[in-house]
């Protein structure tokens, strides 16, 4: 039997420290090249951001006071907390985060994965909530040629929409007046409790509906949530023309999309090709699409999806279009790659012909 010498030993330590420089040497060889539709997530991202400073500069004009401790980008898109329209508890920090331009170049990736062409038609639910992902779905829309059917909730959680002068529908037209984008919710219901309003003021629901008036969109108005979710997918046939829906996106937590809070906890951020929740008490518009299997792109733990897509948690400035993991992929070198590879394979056929010759002279020395 051969037993291993010194010098066989003393080769496979080699080896072993020759793989450990060559596995350092291919780990730091790591480079970043474009991501997958590069252009169009920069377009996209670039939009939000010239989206954002006409708002920023429209209410300069207004001479807005603006909270920098709440807003310290001051982008006059975080509301303050309690108003008169204001609905549910909201996560300033997700508010603060949802502004980043970049997040476009993700609804961009996230709409690419549901290979969305040119002219499909997206239904979408809005809520004052969020304004920030409502721009980031309309640019990244904007620039794939995507027709949009919106339908939004007026009424907002803390730090959303809040200002009664300036709602989700405000701002939206704003956006559609200064030619930033082609889109307009088609319908609007007040949001909050049952889609009714329920837990503001009789003076925050005029407002509301004064909102909806001065912006001359169709109230949703219905006596309950459920007849609220019939009208809402109504609306959503009729504008489809006949044509099919090829994706469902939703923003925020407005009921009438979710059917009820705990509903939209059950869903997991981010897009689902199919969704397969059974025995749900209220079905929101969601839901109803999801059963006749439209895609649904839900968006709601905004600052999971920022984590998923490694976007900053409540940057400070606003980063620049175009930076970040959205953009870039990390890759190996394939090149040093396969060079290391290489000389691992010739340095263990080295090793093991060496070792075989020696153990040919050993067996001769014991046959002699």
């Amino acid at each position: 039997m051969f037993i291993p010498s010194a010098k066989s030993n003393l080769s496979l330590i080699l080896l072993v420290i020759i793989g450990i420089v060559l596995f350092i040497w291919v780990d730091n060889s790591r480079i970043f090249v474009k991501e997958s539709y590069f252009k169009k997530k920069y377009e996209a991202a670039q939009l939000m951001q010239q989206a954002e400073e006409i708002i920023k500069q429209y209410r300069s004009s207004q001479n807005v006071v603006i909270d920098e401790v709440n807003d310290p980008n001051r982008t006059t898109l975080i509301g303050e907390k309690n108003t008169l329209i204001t609905t549910d508890r909201g996560n300033l920090t997700a508010k603060l985060t949802s502004l980043n331009p970049n997040f476009a170049g993700a609804m961009v990736d996230m709409f690419k994965k549901v290979r969305l062409k040119k002219g499909d038609k997206i239904a979408v639910s809005c809520t004052g909530s969020f304004p920030g992902i409502n721009i980031a779905v309309m640019s990244a829309a904007k620039v794939l040629g995507l027709d949009l059917i919106m339908i939004s909730s007026v009424g907002a959680s803390m730090f959303g929409a809040t200002d009664t002068t300036f709602t989700w529908l405000d701002i939206e037209a704003l956006l559609n007046n200064e030619g930033i984008f082609p889109y307009k919710s088609v319908a609007a219901s007040l949001g909050g409790g049952r889609d009714l309003g329920r837990s503001l003021t009789r003076s925050g629901r005029s407002m509301i509906i004064k909102a909806i008036e001065r912006n001359k969109v169709e109230l949703v108005h219905e006596n309950s949530l459920e007849k609220n979710i019939k009208k809402k997918m109504e609306i959503f046939e009729k504008e489809a023309e006949g044509k099919n829906i090829k994706l469902y996106v939703n923003i925020g937590g407005g009921l009438s999309s979710l059917g009820s809070t705990i509903n939209g906890r059950l869903v997991s951020p981010g897009l689902h090709r199919h969704m397969y929740l059974k025995n749900l008490p209220i079905k929101g518009t969601m839901f109803l699409f999801a059963e006749r299997g439209v895609p649904i792109l839900h968006l709601l733990d905004i600052l999971r999806i920022a984590e998923i897509y490694e976007l900053p948690i409540a940057p400070e400035p606003l980063p620049e279009p175009g930076t970040g993991r959205v953009f870039e992929d990390e890759r190996y070198n394939m090149t040093v790659a396969a060079i290391a590879l290489a000389i691992m394979v010739i340095l263990i056929a080295v090793v093991i012909f060496f070792d075989h010759k020696q153990l040919k002279i050993k067996e001769e020395e014991i046959n002699l």
